[in-house]
């Protein structure tokens, strides 16, 4: 199979760049639906043209290339350790190239492979059937959405909702939860897999599995297909919205499957995807590897640009800020201030944050932007070039953030999906403020980078480290401000309350 690592390649680089038409017909859907001129439109004009910048660009639509998931089918004689290598050749190659995100982390050691190889990373599932081609599917999913799936053991008692028992009913409870609970942190608007039944292990990936349906069929079982329905009508009445900034679209998709079960055993599985919703796949000649065809999409058919305009619309309302920040700069921000940097940035996620808690940091932070992102990154010659870079999920600093806040001085910290009660209290005692960025919108964040004058911390790999940014015209909302003002926990309360009406 002479062409097989090569065709697996082109189906790594189309996946991680350039999204289905289901996709993109969803999101165009949601752009329209939503009131013009809030934050949750303003989020989803970068989200559109962040789309066609990576289709046109050929990088990343989002950074977090997630833990590439590839589902296959042969026919018997076809060698699946033949497939498996060329599949291993090919997810190294794209990594090289900066189509994926090195996120192969040993779990034990803590360090990055570098190339998206180590144990059971690629993920594998092999399956025979009685067509002459090999069909691949190929699901990209993120960590940040992946950090939001959920299983319930029902019956159980679910926030604002009550109980939820063992029956079609509980089973909505408990879905309508999950985007509740999701909010903006899963990169929202999202989409659903979920399995009702089979064990703990199965159900995730029977429910993972679903996303693999396009967001316009329907079920095959009358009573799924109603309750599927049923889902996306309540779950975007609850008014979560884009990025979590409360809106009329919290979700794109919901596909529904059911397994057989233990008696003692009613567990409900969701897997939460993202608006970048990256999946795509390929008919192969069991000969010779090549690419018959293309699943969820036609490579014939022109793809349309999605953006009216490039980004969003300046309405000259903007805050410029120009790092290192004051105290007095902050504090005269407010939630809802659309914010521009101009200057330096500091990215710091998991690694750096743990760190610090330990040692100094290699730069001064006082009066710094600290960044929550774990980048793309190229090297050429000497210099680094930033191929994607978009927020990464802020809450998972939170054991951290408060202490990095009064420790360094750190004026502006920058992520999405906002932060806790004690990152709050310490802004509000300290002078600092949460930037909410828009999530997946890794091309458009690329393009605000002028340069990268350095790199700290690098044994940590390159998504883990402390890279130093200039940007021009980064965007934001603040979200979090120094008076103890949170957006977020604003959101959540409201739309727990819409939820209580679906009792």
């Amino acid at each position: 199979m002479q062409f097989l690592e090569n065709s697996l390649l082109e189906l790594i680089s189309q996946t991680s760049t350039n999204l289905p038409p289901d996709v993109r017909t969803a999101m165009s859907a949601a752009a329209a639906a939503e009131k013009p001129a809030t934050q949750a439109s303003q989020a989803l004009d970068i989200i559109l043209s962040n789309i066609d910048q990576a289709c046109e660009g050929g990088g990343p639509i989002c950074q977090d290339t997630g833990m590439p998931t590839f589902w296959i089918h042969a026919p018997a004689g076809v060698s699946q350790l033949a497939v498996r290598k060329a599949v291993i050749g090919a997810v190294a190659e794209a990594t090289r190239l900066g189509k994926l995100r090195p996120n192969s982390v040993d779990s034990i050691s803590g360090r990055n492979s570098g190339n998206n190889l180590g144990t059971e990373t690629p993920v594998f599932h092999f399956e025979q059937w009685e067509e002459d081609e090999i069909e691949v599917k190929l699901l990209l999913k993120g960590g940040g959405c992946e950090n939001m799936n959920a299983q319930y053991s029902v019956p159980c008692e679910l926030d604002h909702l009550g109980r939820a028992d063992r029956s079609l009913e509980g089973v909505r409870k408990c879905i309508l939860h999950a985007v509740w609970k999701a909010q903006g942190q899963g990169c929202a608007p999202g989409a659903l897999g979920v399995c009702i039944g089979s064990d703990r292990a199965h159900g995730y990936w029977l429910a993972k599995a679903q996303l693999f349906r396009t967001l316009d069929d329907t079920n095959p079982d009358p009573q799924l297909a109603e309750l599927e329905a049923r889902i996306m009508e309540e779950a975007n009445r609850l008014g979560v919205g884009a990025m979590g900034f409360g809106g009329k679209v919290s979700l794109i998709g919901c596909k529904i499957t059911a397994a057989n079960r233990l008696p003692a055993c009613f567990f409900v599985s969701v897997a939460y995807d993202c608006w970048a919703f990256r999946r795509l796949g390929v008919r192969l000649d069991a000969s010779s590897g090549a690419i018959t065809r293309w699943l969820y999409r036609d490579p014939e058919r022109p793809v349309e640009r999605m953006a009216k305009a490039e980004g969003f619309t300046m309405t000259g309302r903007e805050v410029v800020l120009r790092p290192p920040l004051s105290e007095a700069d902050v504090r005269a921000l407010k939630v809802g201030d659309v914010v521009l940097i101009h200057g330096d940035m500091y990215m710091g996620r998991d690694a750096v944050h743990a760190h610090l808690m330990k040692n100094p940091p290699p730069v001064d932070l006082n009066g710094a932007v600290l960044y929550h992102c774990g980048p793309v990154m190229l090297k050429e010659g000497d210099a680094w070039r930033v191929k994607a870079a978009g927020p990464t999920t802020s809450i998972r600093e939170e054991p951290y953030e408060a202490d990095v806040i009064r420790r360094y001085g750190v004026r502006a910290v920058v992520g999405k999906g906002g932060m806790g009660a004690k990152t709050l209290a310490a802004m509000k005692e300290a002078g600092a403020v949460y930037i909410n960025a828009i999530g997946g919108a890794a091309q458009h964040y690329a393009r605000t980078v002028e340069s990268v004058p350095g790199v700290h911390l690098l044994e940590f790999g390159i998504p883990e480290a402390m890279w130093h940014l200039k940007v021009n015209g980064f965007f934001g909302i603040v979200t979090m401000d120094a008076h103890g003002n949170s957006l977020h926990a604003g959101v959540e309360a409201e739309t727990g309350r819409a939820l209580a009406q679906f009792r």
